[in-house]
């Protein structure tokens, strides 16, 4: 099989390392790596499960009494029988084993509060909260990417500066407070959108119609941060030797921006996207809130309200999943990007 020279971009200063690489079946090292990796996201799935079963159990009050309310006037006998129903009666290890073996079936349980599954329940919700935050999440990369690289490209600029200090600013702003200045300022104040969630036929215009504000605040979130790290990777790479490289060979001005260095400066805000994927979730989750969106965030705040053990285990579990997928998503196009971390260079 024959060989095939490498230039990789981003060599030790004042060298352009070239590697013969031959293609053929993965190395013993190279299933190390992987094996760790695999093992390293299962042991972070069971310390999440075991987390978030302990976690709604350490909340103040009794759920029993939540279901039925704090007024009812229920005998003690009753109190237990109730409790009995629910699983509430068991032992805390025999409650988790009972858990475990749940989860492993694909029953995320009963929920006492709304009278249904679950899984049926989070299905429903999660729906829209995807649709919502997906939406946000991936046009904030693809304009903090775009916008931040344009900024750091040209740093000295008034344009630059300014758009930095603007990205500055909204990133320390709480996402929850973001939210409820577009409200006040756009629904309540100018009247252009519906100032709370689906109330209207769920047809495609009213959808977007009822989106469109919360998606902006948290696209506007999400993409200021994405900004500021592009903008200073932008300013690293571009006086690093490829770009001197390419500037030899003929390119001029953004020809070796978008060819050469976004890249290989795109890779931080992959890293930023995954690892903020859960802070940014959460955000949504307040965002949905403040609009009164039938998602997963007025979905949980109810459940908290009404210690619906079950529904917040579940909740919790999945967005936990989506934080874990969004890291390995994240390792995937690490390797795709740079051939050092496929090939274990780095």
């Amino acid at each position: 099989m024959l060989s095939r020279a490498r230039i990789w971009f981003g060599a030790p200063p004042g060298t352009l390392s070239c590697r013969s690489w031959i293609p053929g079946p993965p190395g013993g090292e190279e299933i190390h790596r992987a094996g760790r990796k695999v093992l390293r996201y299962v042991l972070s799935v069971c310390a999440i499960i075991a987390i978030n079963f302990a976690l709604p159990r350490l909340m103040p009050g009794d759920p029993v009494m939540n279901l039925i309310g704090e007024d009812a006037m229920v005998t003690p006998a009753q109190l237990a029988e109730i409790r009995a129903k629910i699983g509430l009666d068991r032992p805390v290890t025999v409650q988790f084993a009972s858990y475990i073996g749940d989860l492993l079936c694909g029953d995320l349980g009963y929920s006492f509060h709304l009278h249904g599954p679950v899984a049926g329940i989070l299905w429903s919700r999660m729906f829209w909260t995807l649709l919502f935050a997906g939406t946000a999440i991936i046009l904030g990369a693809l304009i903090g990417i775009v916008v931040g690289a344009l900024s750091g490209w040209e740093p000295e600029t008034r344009r630059s500066r300014a758009v930095t200090c603007a990205a500055m600013a909204v990133s320390c702003t709480p996402p929850y407070f973001l939210a409820m200045l577009f409200l006040a300022f756009f629904a309540f104040r100018l009247g252009l959108f519906p100032a709370k969630g689906y109330y209207d036929v769920l047809t495609a215009g009213s959808v977007v119609h009822h989106l469109l504000l919360p998606v902006a605040v948290l696209t506007l979130f999400a993409a200021s941060r994405n900004l500021l790290v592009m903008r200073g990777s932008v300013v690293q790479e571009k006086n690093s030797h490829y770009a001197l490289y390419a500037r030899a060979k003929g390119l001029f001005g953004r020809q070796i921006l978008f060819r050469h260095l976004l890249r290989n400066a795109s890779l931080p805000v992959i890293t930023l996207v995954a690892l903020d994927f859960g802070f940014i979730f959460s955000g949504a989750l307040f965002i949905e809130i403040v609009f009164s969106l039938n998602g997963m965030g007025t979905l949980i705040y109810d459940a908290i309200l009404a210690r619906d053990y079950p529904l917040l285990q579940g909740a919790f579990l999945v967005i936990a999943l989506l934080v874990v997928t969004a890291n390995i998503i994240a390792d995937l196009l690490y390797g795709a990007l740079d051939p050092r971390v496929r090939e274990g260079g780095i």
